[in-house]
């Protein structure tokens, strides 16, 4: 299958358990050398476990990196000895990003021009799981209407330099941009 080693970028959306990890580790298992890149930390009991449970999910070999912040510096490594990175989640990385960073938004900024200009220069598959949150409630807090606005705007300039765009709802795949040289 000589289309599936074409360097393309994923971005994978959807709402909170919609299926859609699971939908980037079957795109990711068609191919040997996987690097995943988590960008969760075990903060308490509940993300302990779900880490482990979604370590359970993936082959054993396939090569892990726990990163919450340097995304760009991660996929620009995993270049030389993968074919695949699949990244789980945005989500996550705008939650770290704001922990981090606070109220600067120029260096939360400059770090996802990084992401995105690594993306952009990528030799390899890559596919991205992000939250869409901009359908839900308006946050009845600052700070989480500042994470809503955050992850919304992360997504957009990633959905633009994405290949191809899938909304996952009740695990079931919706393709919003991108061919179907990607689908499984």
């Amino acid at each position: 299958m000589q289309g599936l080693h074409r360097p393309s970028v994923t971005l994978v959306l959807g709402g909170v358990r919609s299926g859609k990890s699971r939908f980037a580790l079957q795109l990711a298992s068609r191919v040997a050398k996987v690097t995943f890149v988590a960008t969760a930390r075990p903060s308490d009991d509940e993300m302990r476990r779900k880490i482990e449970r979604h370590r359970l999910e993936r082959p054993a070999h396939w090569r892990t990196r726990e990163e919450p912040l340097k995304l760009a510096e991660v996929i620009e490594e995993s270049e030389p000895t993968s074919e695949f990175v699949v990244v789980d989640c945005l989500t996550l990385f705008a939650s770290n990003l704001m922990e981090a960073h606070r109220e600067d938004r120029t260096t939360i900024g400059a770090t996802i021009d990084e992401l995105c200009v690594a993306l952009e220069r990528t030799n390899r598959q890559i596919v991205l799981v992000s939250n869409e949150v901009g359908s839900g409630i308006v946050p009845a807090y600052a700070a989480g209407r500042q994470f809503r606005d955050l992850l919304g705007e992360m997504n957009q300039r990633v959905a633009a330099i994405a290949d191809s765009v899938v909304l996952l709802v009740a695990g079931l795949p919706m393709w919003l941009k991108g061919g179907s040289e990607g689908r499984l």
